[in-house]
């Protein structure tokens, strides 16, 4: 499946990192945070006033991580309609939000 590489960082799981990734076609908005003790990734939906946040999915508990001393690398990506975006880490997917079904997946459910 073709994708749209918005967002690329390196991060070591366990140190506070935010990667944030904006769909080309406003209004919504993909946020990976680490912030020291577990990993989310969250679908934002900008055109909403009072709370933007609209799904959080669990991605990690940094305890549970056995290579965290090791670098990996965050990718954000979006499908070609603008409508799905993935969180990969390492190349490998751990997260899809799909706003028009308005349904999030990850591997830890």
């Amino acid at each position: 499946m073709a994708v749209k590489l918005v967002a690329e960082q390196e991060i070591r799981v366990g140190e506070a990192a935010v990667v944030e990734g904006a769909s080309p076609t406003p209004p919504f908005v993909v946020v990976f945070e680490d912030d020291g003790t577990t990993g989310y990734f969250y679908a934002l939906d900008t055109s909403r006033a009072d709370n933007p946040i609209v799904d959080a999915l669990h991605i990690y508990n940094v305890a549970a991580v056995t290579d965290r001393h090791l670098p990996s690398k965050v990718q954000l990506v979006w499908s070609q309609d603008d409508k799905k975006a993935a969180l990969l880490i390492n190349r490998y997917p751990h997260a899809v939000f799909d706003f028009e079904a308005r349904r999030g997946y990850c591997r830890t459910g």
